[in-house]
């Protein structure tokens, strides 16, 4: 079993501030990569900002800034979500960095030894919001259909190009080989399909006169990288490569994050790069959906886009990664209103953990007890005895899946989700969720027992299952989970300030 574990976000373009989509990705990388540290991993984690490209260089000269200006404003916006939600990755890659460039370098000059790279003119349709070549089959209304309100534009001039069409059979051989390529099942049928009906090769080069803000073509001063072969080079220069390949090999494969509107980038586009640089494919490619607001998709213009930083200010930074990882499964589009946050936060956090937490820590302070669970593994459990065997937990199966909403929820309701997976499992006391706990305790109402026997119950039931809980909440909510895994092992147990103060109407 590999020691080591790589994930990345896609690179965020750097012409807007951050919003929930992307929140959700980085947040989602983070959960991953934290329970990968606490089973044992040695973990990279990986994110940063794509720096290149027509869209910026426009909105840069329009902004009356240089773009290495512009893309610093606002690289220092994507690199304050460390601290915002509270983000545990080891490295920040900006594509305009020295040794990344370099690498994409290195990386075009074997595409082309290997005969992958040719020059030719053309004409094409181009969306500059996507930064992509545009089919008919691709728009509706003669307009991009995520970028409606920008002109298309058209193309006419000599390019390099790379070979897609070459590797068809390469990708479709990926595929078949991995049926977990790309989560979820859906999106790689999706994929499957595309490359199977024939693929187009793609332009990777714009003219020096026409669009100078990009990387050099090796041995052509007239021709700078189009922005995507550029900025997914990122994902292996992160790594040190080609320079400090001992690291590379250590940590190479990745699990890839990305939304659905990256699928054919970085499920295709990417791979058959890798292909003709004879660098081995990623591991997974982990698939969002798009999250609209009140059944509307976020749009400036209609005033509704949802940032990170609102969340924060209002629900706090772990509810705000509880309410981003609750949304619902990789692959899934998603509806969203602060309504309907509200709502969440309200019944799951203030009412439901925040509560729990304070009544149990309300009744040790009565009865002045004295803990004996002055310590807890903070591991989550991943493998339990079970008929002579070591058996791989629920919950560790979900984790390692990447099922993070079903992580989640059993965390919450641990007895509603083994009743749907496997109904011969018995349900141990330390297996509680949060609404098992809540409900024994309304049950056995402690409050109204002797005082050794109330005792009894605290430390034998009520805070072991409150410290499981949160050793299970530590890759989700990891300062709540501290909060309460130091506040039960204290040898005298104190009342608890609320957890998830109630919202302000």
């Amino acid at each position: 079993m590999s020691t080591t574990f790589y994930i990345t976000t896609t690179l965020p373009y750097v012409n807007a501030d951050p919003h929930i989509g992307f929140a959700l990705e980085i947040v989602a990388a983070d959960v991953i990569a934290r329970y990968q540290e606490l089973i044992g991993k040695e973990v990279v984690f990986n994110t940063g900002t794509d720096e290149h490209g027509q869209k910026i260089y426009q909105e840069a000269i329009e902004s009356g800034k240089t773009p290495q200006e512009y893309v610093d404003f606002y690289a220092e916006k994507f690199s304050d979500l460390k601290t915002m939600l509270n983000l545990n990755f080891s490295n920040f890659i900006r594509t305009t960095d020295v040794n990344h460039v370099a690498a994409a370098q290195e990386f075009w000059k074997r595409c082309d030894k290997n005969g992958d790279i040719y020059k030719k003119m053309y004409k094409t349709t181009y969306c500059v919001g996507c930064e992509l070549e545009k089919q008919a089959s691709d728009l509706v209304d003669d307009k991009c259909p995520l970028h409606p309100n920008k002109e298309l534009e058209i193309i006419e001039e000599e390019n390099y190009f790379f070979k897609l069409s070459k590797h068809q059979d390469d990708l479709l051989n990926l595929y078949d080989a991995n049926e977990n390529f790309v989560k979820p099942a859906g999106k790689l049928k999706e994929i499957k399909s595309f490359v199977s009906n024939g693929l187009k090769d793609f332009s990777i080069s714009r003219l020096k006169t026409k669009m100078p803000w990009g990387i050099p073509v090796p041995g052509d001063d007239d021709h700078v990288m189009y922005v995507w072969f550029d900025a997914l080079v990122n994902y292996i220069s992160t790594l040190g490569w080609p320079n400090d390949i001992d690291n590379f090999d250590k940590f190479w494969p990745v699990v890839q994050l990305a939304g659905k509107d990256n699928l054919r980038q970085q499920a295709a586009m990417w791979q058959a790069m890798l292909i003709s640089a004879g660098v081995s494919n990623s591991k997974q490619i982990l698939i969002n959906g798009f999250i609209s607001v009140d059944g509307q998709k976020m749009s400036k213009s209609l005033g509704n886009v949802i940032s990170p930083k609102e969340m924060v200010a209002r629900y706090g930074t772990d509810g705000t990664r509880y309410l981003l990882m609750k949304l619902g499964p990789f692959g899934t589009d998603m509806d969203v209103s602060w309504e309907k946050f509200d709502i969440a936060f309200t019944a799951d956090l203030s009412n439901g953990l925040g509560n729990l937490c304070s009544r149990i820590a309300k009744m040790c302070e009565k009865l002045d007890l004295n803990n004996l669970h002055t310590s807890v593994d903070k591991k989550p459990l991943a493998y339990i005895a079970q008929d002579d065997k070591q058996v791989e937990t629920i919950f560790h199966k979900n984790m390692t899946n990447f099922d993070l909403d079903k992580g989640l929820e059993l965390i919450w309701s641990y007895e509603k989700v083994l009743k749907e997976v496997e109904k011969n499992i018995v349900i141990q006391n330390q297996d509680f969720g949060v609404d098992e706990l809540d409900k024994n305790l309304s049950e056995n109402k402690p409050w109204k027992m002797e005082a050794n026997q109330a005792k009894e119950y605290l430390t034998n039931i009520a805070i072991p299952v409150i410290l499981q809980i949160a050793v299970k909440l530590q890759p989700f909510m990891p300062e709540t989970a501290q909060t309460i895994i130091s506040h039960f092992t204290n040898n005298k147990i104190s009342a608890l300030s609320p957890l998830f103060p109630r919202l302000e109407k």
